[in-house]
């Protein structure tokens, strides 16, 4: 699975940090984060088969911000 660009990209996040991918996301005014990521044919076998997708975040014991996982492109303005 790969972070992919798309047209309203404004932000990579860990552009300049070697220990982490690089993630190319839309950053709106009021903080909301979108990213896309586009599965390998093995990957969109695997969830064909399982129906299961994995998400591991980060959090360095601060509190979870909500996420959401979709198959459909939000309104980006």
């Amino acid at each position: 699975m790969k972070a992919i660009e798309f047209d309203e990209v404004n932000v990579t996040f860990a552009k300049d940090q070697e220990e982490y991918q690089q993630l190319p996301a839309y950053l709106s005014k009021d903080g909301e984060m979108v990213s896309c990521f586009q599965l390998t044919p093995e990957e969109i076998t695997k969830v064909n088969e399982t129906g299961l997708i994995w998400l591991s975040v980060m959090t360095f014991n601060d509190p979870l911000q909500p996420l959401l996982l979709t198959t459909e492109k939000p309104e980006l303005s």
